[in-house]
């Protein structure tokens, strides 16, 4: 096994080891559910959805703006369990980074913007404390990435210097963001390529 000086992970959530929690293509499967005006709904979010996802305001309040400014032949509990519905596992993804972790022994945080809501679903449906030590969401931290605070609160949990840490995210320009910062970045579009961008850290598996 090749040696690394590796010794921990900033993992995105949404995209690199669940799918989206509630990301476009998901609001539009709602309004189709629903039968909501789509882009009256999405203008709506573009207003409030910031607010949502840095913990200033809960989910229901969220979707009190969104969707139930008005009467409708639907519960907000029907719509919440729809959006909890919608986050799914990439086991694949999440089995080589458990893989990883047990075999170099990586410290791992979830560097995520993510309602609380979703976040707590997600943490418990998935089993997250199963692979990540630390958990840096945009609900608990009150900010949100690009900001640099996000990146810097991550690093303050592993307590460790930027070369030895490597970010993976699915997001172009938020892998920008930590490459910006001097984090060694991993631009996350599926297993194979991920895992080969990791060899060249020393980081494979037998």
């Amino acid at each position: 096994m090749a040696s690394t000086g590796v010794k921990a992970f900033l993992l995105d959530i949404g995209g690199v080891l669940l799918t989206k929690g509630w990301d476009r293509d998901a609001r539009k499967r709602a309004a189709a559910k629903f039968g909501l005006d789509l882009e009256e709904m999405q203008e709506r979010h573009n207003v409030v959805f910031q607010t949502y996802e840095t913990g200033r305001i809960t989910i229901d309040e969220y979707l009190r703006r969104i969707v139930f400014y008005r009467e409708r032949d639907f519960s907000p509990d029907e719509f919440k369990q729809f959006i909890y519905e919608q986050s799914q596992p990439y086991p694949d993804m999440l089995d080589f980074c458990k893989l990883l972790k047990a075999c170099y022994n990586l410290k791992t945080v979830a560097l995520s913007n993510e309602g609380r809501e979703i976040t707590m679903h997600r943490i418990q449906k998935f089993d997250l404390p199963s692979l990540i030590d630390f958990f840096v969401f945009s609900c608990f931290v009150r900010t949100r990435k690009p900001d640099p605070a996000m990146y810097s609160f991550a690093m303050d949990q592993v307590q460790l210097s930027k070369d030895e840490v490597i970010y993976i995210d699915d997001t172009p320009i938020l892998c920008e963001v930590g490459i910006e910062l001097g984090i060694p970045t991993i631009c996350h579009s599926d297993v194979a390529t991920t895992r080969a961008e990791l060899e060249k850290y020393g980081l494979s598996l037998p």
